[in-house]
């Protein structure tokens, strides 16, 4: 006789429970490829519209679909065989139309593909601007340089290296192919299952998620979080691909016996390392409880994280006080501060949250790191970042619009977002003509600095122009304009406003008056034209000499 056990009822229930996710999932995934495939052809009847030439192609890269089937389809463009650098499109898609068309690229002409320079001379032009020993060019291949106002024929030149005084030691640049000119520098180093118990240095002792691998082996990996994991990378210094690369070869999983890690002080290298688990599961959280994101690819994939990594300065020594995340490789590093300058380890919530959002920008806008599109990639992470902190709600570091006050003695902090240029070099209001994408990568209009712009408005579009406690300021202080009467429509609203915008409408090279434009956009889908919340976005950016 055979016995055969019945399932619960829970049994039941989760089985049903886990086909209906795979299922949906399925359905998902066929509804983002059927509206690819939709927008790919609409747009082919509308290429006038898109600035095309019969030699562009397009390449989907994203999809989202909202609720009601209204499509947002971000296409990559090239020109006979070669990239075209800002021809990047959202294509808005609603019961078979296209609806609207976001994109930078101010002209359908094209450049002849000759150039009157070779790479050589390209990488020579690149190399004069590099500020530190030459190492090794990653990359020098032709491209269509679309962010100006007509499309060039241009070299993209990445370079790398060390004793790098301005940047990082992996910059590319654009290099005009006929007459040498820089045409933009962008650094590519955008510097902030079982229970455990982690014992911070800044946020106490906490239950974070670890992996359990036998009775007395535990992993530092969040397998709640898309098997996010911190390594220790044994102070490794990093400036270029090479060091990143070797910093991450030599680093070990931090792993523990009985599931409780570090003593909240810096005597165990695993303390740090539970301040950036906690950091990156709680910006984990935020979007995707805030904004239904999964992860920061919307892949469902946790990050890897470094802790006690070290950041090369120009005279070759090393400093802890930075914090960056990698695009190419998807990874994050963590400096352990500088106790004698009054900078404790860098693994603020904030940072974290920074960090970590210039993988949502890579993943969604993919903003450049030069110009205006800089800026607005830079007050991304500060914006998110600040947001993640106001999510998380810790005691310990109250949300605020002060990025990283948790980590300097006498709570100072690395930038305010109300009051940036009280730093003397960043830029609170906009300024006629933009930024300078020749300028950026540690010039006068570096990303760090124009992101003054970006942040203002934030902090105007969610609190209004009330003075923040203990500033010092007064409301005219918080102003480009004079408009004092500024009410914010709080930080949930106004971080919705943002995320649409970077995700459904900007592209790499949207500039500060098309990100005024593109928010006032995305206001009025989510709380409708005229509404209150899109007159805020109109007065704030106004507020910030955005117009």
């Amino acid at each position: 006789m055979r016995l055969e056990s019945k399932p619960t009822p829970l049994a039941t229930a989760l089985a049903i429970a886990a086909a209906l996710s795979v299922a949906g999932s399925a359905q998902a995934a066929d509804l983002k490829s059927a509206t690819a495939a939709q927008a790919r052809g609409l747009i082919g009847q509308h290429l006038a519209t898109l600035q095309a030439d019969a030699g562009d192609v397009f390449q989907v890269r994203d999809t989202v679909v909202d609720r009601d089937g209204t499509g947002h389809v971000r296409f990559e463009r090239s020109y006979r065989g070669l990239r075209v650098i800002g021809g990047d499109v959202v294509a808005k898609t609603q019961r078979g139309q296209l609806r609207a068309a976001q994109l930078t690229l101010r002209s359908a002409q094209r450049p002849s593909l000759v150039a009157r320079i070779g790479r050589e001379a390209a990488a020579i032009e690149a190399g004069a601007r590099f500020d530190g020993k030459l190492v090794q060019v990653h990359r020098n291949e032709r491209v269509i340089y679309a962010r100006g106002a007509q499309p060039v024929l241009a070299y993209e030149v990445t370079l790398q290296g060390e004793d790098t005084r301005k940047h990082s030691g992996f910059v590319t640049y654009y290099v005009d192919a006929t007459s040498g000119k820089v045409l933009d520098a962008q650094d590519q180093l955008q510097t902030a299952a079982a229970v455990g118990t982690g014992k911070t240095y800044y946020y106490g002792n906490l239950s974070i998620a670890t992996d359990q691998k036998s009775a007395t082996r535990f992993d530092l990996i969040d397998t709640t979080r898309g098997n996010g994991a911190v390594y220790d990378a044994k102070g490794a210094a990093i400036s270029n691909l090479f060091d990143i690369l070797f910093a991450t070869w030599g680093a070990t999983l931090f792993t523990d016996t009985d599931n409780t890690w570090g003593n909240n002080a810096l005597s165990d290298r695993a303390t740090v390392a539970t301040d950036v688990h906690y950091g990156v599961g709680a910006t984990w959280d935020y979007f995707k409880n805030v904004h239904g994101r999964n992860g920061l690819y919307n892949d469902g994939v946790g990050i890897k994280s470094y802790a006690h990594t070290n950041f090369k300065r120009a005279d070759g020594s090393t400093t802890g006080v930075n914090a960056a995340y990698f695009a190419l490789t998807k990874v994050m590093f963590y400096g352990d501060g500088d106790a004698a300058r009054g900078f404790g380890p860098i693994v603020g919530i904030d940072v974290a949250g920074h960090e970590m959002s210039h993988g949502v920008n890579a993943a969604t806008a993919n903003l450049a790191y030069s110009g205006d599109a800089g800026g607005l990639n830079e007050a991304n992470s500060d914006i998110f970042g600040t947001l993640v902190e106001f999510y998380a709600n810790h005691p310990n570091d109250p949300g605020d619009y002060r990025i990283g006050e948790i980590m300097r003695s006498g709570g100072l902090a690395f930038r305010d977002m109300y009051n940036q240029g009280a730093d003397g070099k960043s830029f609170n209001c906009y300024i006629p003509g933009g930024f300078d994408p020749s300028q950026g990568a540690g010039g006068a209009h570096d990303p760090h600095y124009t992101s003054g712009v970006g942040n203002r408005f934030f902090y105007l579009l969610a609190e209004g122009a009330v003075v923040p406690a203990g500033s010092g300021l007064t409301p005219a202080q918080l102003v480009c304009n004079g408009d004092t009467a500024i009410a914010g429509i709080g930080r949930d609203k106004a971080g919705k406003i943002w995320y649409r915008a970077l995700t459904t409408k900007f592209t790499s090279s949207t500039s500060y008056p098309q990100a005024r434009a593109a928010t006032l956009a995305a206001a009025a889908e989510l709380y409708g034209a005229g509404s209150a919340e899109q007159t805020a976005v109109a007065r704030a950016w106004s507020a910030a000499a955005v117009n």
